[in-house]
């Protein structure tokens, strides 16, 4: 989310950051908007300072038994009176069209992003391990279906497209791999362990800025009382929009990634600065609906609307989210580190960066089935993009404040792209996967997953 204020005092660096997303100039109109609230406000409250300075005049001139005087004044307060509620409305429809406005705006690109239309302008920061090649390297879904362990033909009957069914020693080392990835984050990251919910309001989506953009991308859930209650309000025929309100209060948001629910923990709040940097790490499901994802990845697990994911959020003052960034990438980078699977570090250009995001990275592991590197993870600073979505805000160490925090996350990483990742790179000519030795005590020892007839 955007201030106003700094759009007023340097519209020329605002366009400037959205000349760069690709976007055209927009402060000379978010302006304008700005104007014509300040206008709704300054008449609404020069009607209500001309009321109260009549009310005053009415008990003066009944003071002096000028009734008529009296009459003509009571006569203004009813017009004023009168117009009062719309003046009101005005106000109010003026503020929501220059907070929708802003609300529909990207974060600004940090000056050092490199500028480019997509991923192709994406810059290479490094390299860590040689990619494995072998001429008989199988994709991954080809490796879990010949052990017997990944089913999509089931998933499908019972959920469709894009779902899976793991069984037996590959269920297990999905899990293991989450245990491993949080182990890790929390004994040797410094991050705290977060059990956080999977449904959310739509405020929440809001703060992280799924909303109102990606709408289409998340699942929503009613609960069975609300759907009762939209069926008797729709029976009634309201309007579409009605219709939608209600369906809106209502509805709880199936998290896409636990940054959502982690980075949300300090909305509304003030923090004192010696609370920060706050680190928070979560392994939970989460759930994308993947509408413009249409013929994309359809065979096997890179794609799925569900999900197992280890996320990484950090809560920091604007001086420090820079550092912390480079932190955040390390720790995830670690994961990788420790598993040995060859990856590349990517910094996005400005035409391939998120929506709320300020400078990212992408992690991409190496999968000889595909040939190519896949993004694993992508850790972003949002500055104070999302904070403002959130009103999350710290005082200084001096007292001084409230200011607006600065907000990262970062994936540690996607449990389901590292599974693909370990079974194309630890595949061996006679169908089995050796495990990874960071992964054996996770896995009771075990050192092999094989075809068990």
């Amino acid at each position: 989310m955007h201030d106003i204020r700094s759009i007023r005092d340097n519209p020329a660096a605002f366009d400037k950051g959205l000349q760069r997303r690709g976007m055209e100039p927009l402060s000379a109109s978010l302006i304008a908007l700005d104007d014509r609230r300040k206008a709704a406000v300054s008449a609404l409250q020069t009607t209500l300072e001309r009321r109260n300075a009549l009310s005053k005049e009415i008990g003066q001139a009944k003071a002096k038994k000028d009734e008529a005087r009296a009459q003509e004044l009571m006569a203004e307060v009813a017009r004023l009176k009168e117009s009062a509620p719309q003046l009101e409305q005005e106000e109010r429809d003026a503020e929501k069209v220059l907070f929708d406005a802003l609300a529909a705006i990207p974060n600004i690109p940090k000056d050092e992003v490199p500028f480019g239309e997509d991923e192709n302008g994406n810059v290479e920061r490094h390299r860590i391990g040689a990619p494995r090649t072998q001429n008989s390297s199988k994709q991954h879904f080809e490796i879990g279906e010949a052990l017997g362990m990944m089913d999509f033909e089931a998933a499908a009957r019972i959920s469709g497209s894009r779902f899976v069914v793991l069984k037996s020693g590959l269920a297990r080392l999905e899990r293991a791999l989450g245990q491993f990835m949080i182990d890790l984050h929390v004994n040797d990251h410094g991050y705290t362990e977060i059990n956080p919910p999977l449904l959310v309001r739509d405020n929440t989506m809001f703060g992280t800025a799924q909303l109102p953009k990606f709408e289409d991308d998340q699942f929503w859930a009613l609960p069975g009382s609300a759907l009762e209650n939209i069926v008797a309000l729709a029976a009634a025929g309201p309007t579409k929009d009605a219709l939608l309100a209600a369906i809106k209060e209502a509805r709880y948001g199936l998290i896409p990634t636990a940054e959502v629910s982690l980075t949300n923990l300090v909305r509304e709040q003030i923090l004192s600065e010696e609370e920060l940097p706050l680190r928070f790490t979560a392994l939970t499901p989460s759930f994308r609906a993947e509408a413009g994802a249409a013929g994309r990845d359809t065979r096997g697990m890179i794609r799925q609307h569900q999900f197992v994911k280890c996320e990484l959020v950090s809560i920091t003052t604007p001086e420090t989210s820079s550092d912390e960034h480079e932190r955040m990438l390390t720790s995830a980078e670690n994961v990788l580190k420790k598993l040995d699977l060859p990856f590349r570090t990517m910094t996005l250009c400005t035409g391939d960066m998120g929506f709320a995001s300020a400078k990212t990275y992408d992690i991409e592991v190496w999968l000889p089935g595909q040939g190519m590197y896949r993004e694993i993870s992508s850790c972003s600073v949002c500055t104070d993009f999302q904070a403002r979505r959130m009103n999350a805000r710290y005082r200084t160490a001096d007292g001084k404040g409230p200011r607006f925090v600065h907000t990262l996350n970062g994936s540690g990483l996607a449990v389901g792209r590292t599974l693909v990742a370990v079974l194309e790179n630890y595949q061996n000519e006679d169908g089995s996967v050796t495990i990874p030795l960071a992964l054996q005590p996770y896995m009771g020892g075990m050192t092999r997953l094989e075809r068990q007839d």
